[in-house]
């Protein structure tokens, strides 16, 4: 049987397509039909890992858990894992396959492109429906050659095409008018649908608004999805990171200006304040958003000193840029204010790259992520770092050792995360044991700490989402045992994530005319 095919593209990046389709597959997983995700090509160094440990977009992993599914790398073939402005890493069906610039990438469409297409009819061989992304905008016409995830795939697979606009950022008419005039007359006829997304207020109000779209187009407006706050699902990549905090209050953060000063906790003066520091090449920061759904934390993105302020604690994140971002640390001063603040008092914490930086040294004889062969890290643990040409990339299981401080309560404590990491780490006092690789048992220390347990660090993404972990941390940094009223507790694709999801699927149900839609999709 070959699945049915329903594609969501969008005026530009950032309308809401990942989130349209994580609902989207929770609509019709609960009405019992198997779905699954896909999007032919991401860009995004926010990576989820599979059961098998192959590397996939995060969205695409959210959206397989809203299917109620195992993620799998048919449904992001393509990973683009940017390194700098001009070159990334491409992981091929959840593998590394080539580190490529820009302008190299397109000439291997020949390559790619089968690839492609054979992961997209492994899923419709083995589901009912497929849910297709596509990525940034299909009228972007100095790309259209190299295309392998929008229009492509759409007249590859004879997709009906649901075309999605930002109402909130403005000039609704002109994206989704635009874009669809922009198209082929072959790619128009694909287009079913138009949904305007983000709409603050009352939808009756944009009643005007449906009727000249739908006149001017002759595609029908299927719903008008209003504007969501306190949903603690992860975005799909960094772009969160450089809006304005008012868009993203479902990770309650707050982001500060490079320019301006730290902001005062005015009504809170008992909130924890976390400050993440915004590195350049920042990978998997929804890291942090078991810590921004607790009461009484406050979670600040800043990339400046003059915005560091005084917190209490410091996170040096994952990036895909280890030693260029270390080095952009130092440019910007960075690394003394956080060696400042650890000396009085701070606790500093890295997690994967950023633990790698709070080493004594890093050293890449084999270029493996740039030109550096070898960097002095911050000093603060004990820690030395070589790159070298295998990536890990595991779901594991780990035991707490103990330690200092914080840790001593823990001991024997079983935590889950994943491993995405080039480095091998070496040093004294490790703090975790990881004990399961997917299904390989192993014995193999991770991490470090010092400072009476104030400075540590390890390779494991998503450990704040272990709840008795996180929640004994700040309890250290004073959070006053507040975090039992915490959203969010298990990250998107855990219990609490899927209440997210639901609530969710159930906006957008109300939002859309289903039945038109499924006449769209099943054709009748």
């Amino acid at each position: 049987m070959t699945a049915r095919v329903l594609m969501v593209q969008g005026t530009s990046s950032s309308v809401g397509k990942s989130l349209l389709v994580t609902a989207l597959c929770r609509i019709f997983a609960r009405q019992g039909i198997r779905v699954a995700p896909f999007k032919a090509q991401n860009m995004s160094n926010n990576a989820a890992v599979c059961a098998d440990g192959a590397e996939i977009g995060r969205a695409q992993a959210v959206q397989a858990a809203a299917a109620g599914i195992e993620p799998t790398a048919d449904m992001n073939p393509v990973l683009l894992k940017p390194e700098t402005d001009s070159r990334a890493q491409v992981v091929m069906l959840g593998r590394p396959w080539q580190t490529l610039g820009a302008d190299t990438y397109y000439r291997y469409k020949e390559e790619v492109w089968p690839v492609v297409t054979a992961a997209l009819n492994r899923l419709r061989s083995a589901y009912e429906l497929v849910v297709i992304e596509g990525a940034g905008s299909p009228a972007e016409l100095n790309l259209r050659a190299g295309d392998i995830v929008n229009m492509a795939v759409a007249l590859y697979a004879q997709a009906p095409v649901l075309l999605v606009g930002d109402v909130d950022r403005g000039g609704i008419f002109a994206q989704l008018l635009g874009t669809l005039w922009l198209l082929s007359p072959a790619e128009r006829t694909l287009v079913r649908g138009f949904v305007v997304n983000k709409f603050r207020g009352d939808p009756d109000l944009f009643a005007d608004g449906v009727r000249i779209l739908e006149e001017r187009s002759g595609v029908p407006v299927l719903g008008v999805v209003p504007y969501l706050t306190d949903l603690v699902i992860p975005a799909e990549d960094a772009v969160a990171l450089e809006q304005p905090a008012l868009h993203f209050s479902p990770f309650r953060l707050e982001l500060v200006d490079a320019l301006s000063s730290p902001p005062q906790l005015g009504s809170k003066p008992d909130a924890v304040d976390i400050v993440v520091i915004r590195l350049p090449h920042i990978a998997n920061f929804d890291d942090f958003d078991p810590l921004a759904a607790e009461p009484g934390v406050r979670l600040r993105y800043v990339s400046a000193p003059l915005a560091l302020g005084r917190p209490n604690a410091v996170i040096l994140p994952g990036t895909k840029s280890t030693m260029a971002d270390l080095a952009w640390l130092r440019k910007q001063g960075l690394d003394s204010a956080i060696l400042r603040l650890a000396g009085e008092g701070t606790a500093v914490v890295g997690i994967c790259g950023g633990y790698q930086m709070l080493g004594q040294v890093l050293r890449d004889p084999k270029r493996v992520e740039g030109t550096m062969s070898e960097a002095a890290g911050l000093g603060l643990l004990t820690t030395e770092v070589v790159f070298v040409g295998e990536k890990l990339t595991h779901r594991v299981h780990a035991r707490v050792l103990g330690g200092p401080g914080w840790l001593t309560g823990l001991a024997g404590q079983i935590v889950q995360g994943y491993e995405i990491h080039m480095g091998r780490t070496t040093g004294e006092h490790a703090w975790l044991e990881i004990e399961k690789r997917g299904s390989e048992s192993v014995a193999v220390p991770d991490g470090s700490v010092a400072g009476e347990g104030r400075i540590w660090g390890c390779y494991l993404h998503g450990l704040f989402s272990n709840q008795t972990l996180r929640r004994t941390w700040l309890s250290s940094l004073g959070s006053g045992g507040r975090g039992a009223e915490a959203r969010g507790n298990q990250g998107a694709e855990g219990p609490d994530g899927l209440d997210a999801i639901e609530r969710l699927a159930d906006v957008v149900a109300d939002a859309l005319d289903m039945i038109r839609l499924e006449q769209i999709v099943w054709g009748n």
